[in-house]
């Protein structure tokens, strides 16, 4: 009898070398014990396992198909798997064509395992959320995860391509992956305890899926088989999945008893000064028109429309470049770092940010695919020109005393053509309407900035820049 103890649960090489060695060595299935260090032990075992068999000369091959489901059966939290899996290699030394019989009962059992596997892996791709820990300047984010299987090595290359731009760690009771930025790294499991609670990007995700949920869609059923139960508790937007099914049928109703509105058509706008003129559009009907825009290709792309935010009686209204990755998947302006550089600068120069309409220049949010992660890539102007038609009716239904605008983007939107930013930056511009303008850095830019030193030089600029709004504010506010 042969006892072999593996390195650990996913102990592939391991299990594959000495597998190799024991077929050649003519060991017959039933006479193989498997075993991993530091797991139970066999009541039978000998105290140490069985020497390594040495292997002279002789070979075999296998199939790719057979290494494929090998390595993905072997992440299966059946303890079975080692034996079984050697025992369907050491029929395939002398049938290589077993693999593809299906009904085999140990190729379909190894069959099984693998899709397991992979279907838990796509479930922890689906339902990992990050909660967010530390400071702004060197946040951290944390993820609990309970996989079903031993795949946590095998996720974290797409969590690390995926969430390339921050620093991660997705903890598990198995096993805990952690990316700096640069490398991806593995420590032991531990408690659901150590894992953080709610943070404040929890509204967020709440708002997202009710943004997507389709009540004229719904299928329970289905719905619990593809998101089990048993992940909501990890879930920020399980709080709102029972109210959103139980209110279905009244959407869907409301839904239907409206009637079905024409999409808008856009229309060449030349970018001729904008002239002071009462509000005609409320912010709800721009909103919509603006979720079926197609003046410009990016609707092709991106997730959805990300509109200006923020109330009607804004004296001031701040303009950025474009939605970022998580504002695209969010649907709300300024929620990703930049957002939160952002809230800390206006809170610093003493502008109410609650009082503040946000918005951005091109509402799309425009990128270019590296793997799985989306890198930003700068509008072009035929985009903002296309997209200035939100700009001009948002400021006609806000009516604000101020404009600020943050980044080159923004400036050629609201001047309606290329703007410095050094020569204009900092100081009130007349508009031709009536309105002031006031010309700053988009806080992205801070965030890029590789010199900590100049970091924190720009950022004070950018507060000193924000405090020019923050007096305005409060005159219109003694006004009224």
């Amino acid at each position: 009898m042969q006892y072999i103890t593996l390195d650990s649960e996913t102990d592939f090489d391991g299990w594959r070398k000495t597998a190799r060695a024991l077929v050649l060595h003519h060991v017959a299935p039933d006479d193989v014990t498997w075993a991993v260090r530091g797991g139970e032990a066999d009541l039978f075992a000998p105290p140490a396992p069985s020497p390594i068999l040495e292997v002279n000369d002789g070979t075999f091959s296998v199939s790719s198909k057979f290494i494929d489901l090998a390595k993905a059966a072997i992440l299966h939290r059946d303890g079975e798997r080692f034996a079984i899996l050697y025992r369907l290699l050491f029929r395939l030394k002398d049938n290589h064509d077993l693999i593809d019989v299906a009904t085999d009962p140990d190729v379909a059992k190894i069959t099984a395992m693998a899709r397991a596997v992979h279907r838990d892996e796509h479930k922890m791709h689906a339902f990992v959320r990050f909660r967010e820990i530390g400071r702004e300047r060197e946040p951290h984010y944390v993820a609990w995860f309970e996989p079903e299987h031993h795949i946590v090595e095998l996720a974290g290359p797409f969590f690390a391509k995926r969430f390339a731009d921050m620093p991660w760690s997705i903890l598990t009771p198995d096993l805990c992956a952690h990316w700096d930025g640069h490398a991806l790294s593995f420590t032991p499991g531990v408690s659901k305890s150590e894992a953080p609670g709610e943070d404040r990007l929890e509204e967020t995700w709440r708002r997202y899926y009710a943004s997507i949920f389709n009540p004229a869609r719904l299928k329970v059923k289905a719905m619990q088989t593809e998101m089990p139960k048993k992940y909501w508790r990890n879930l920020p937007e399980a709080s709102i999945i029972k109210p959103l099914i139980e209110d279905a049928e009244r959407m869907t109703g409301a839904m239907i008893a409206n009637a079905a509105t024409d999409p808008h058509k856009p229309q060449k706008r030349p970018e001729a000064p904008m002239k002071r003129k009462p509000a005609t559009d409320s912010l709800e009907t721009l909103r919509e028109e603006a979720a079926h825009c197609r003046a410009c290709h990016l609707y092709k792309d991106a997730t959805q429309t990300v509109f200006g935010e923020g109330p009607k009686s804004a004296n001031i209204m701040l303009v950025g470049e474009q939605p970022g990755d998580k504002e695209d998947l969010a649907g709300h302006p300024f929620v990703g770092p930049a957002g939160q550089m952002l809230d800390r600068a206006l809170a610093e120069a003493g502008v109410d940010r609650k009082k503040v309409y946000v918005t951005n220049a091109v509402k799309h949010f425009k990128f270019v695919p590296r793997g799985k992660i989306r890198l930003h890539q700068k509008p072009a102007t035929p985009e903002i020109k296309a997209c200035r038609q939100w700009y001009e009716r948002e400021v006609s239904a806000i009516q604000p005393d101020l404009i600020v605008a943050m980044g080159a983007t923004a400036a050629q939107s609201v001047f309606g053509k290329i703007t410095p930013i050094g020569k204009t930056r900092g100081r009130l511009i007349d508009l031709p309407d009536g309105r002031k303008a006031l010309v700053t850095v988009h806080p992205s830019y801070l965030l890029r900035l590789p010199d900590p030193e100049a970091k924190v030089v720009e950022y004070q600029r950018f507060v000193a820049d924000l405090k020019i709004a923050a007096s305005l504010q409060r005159r219109s506010s003694r006004a009224a």
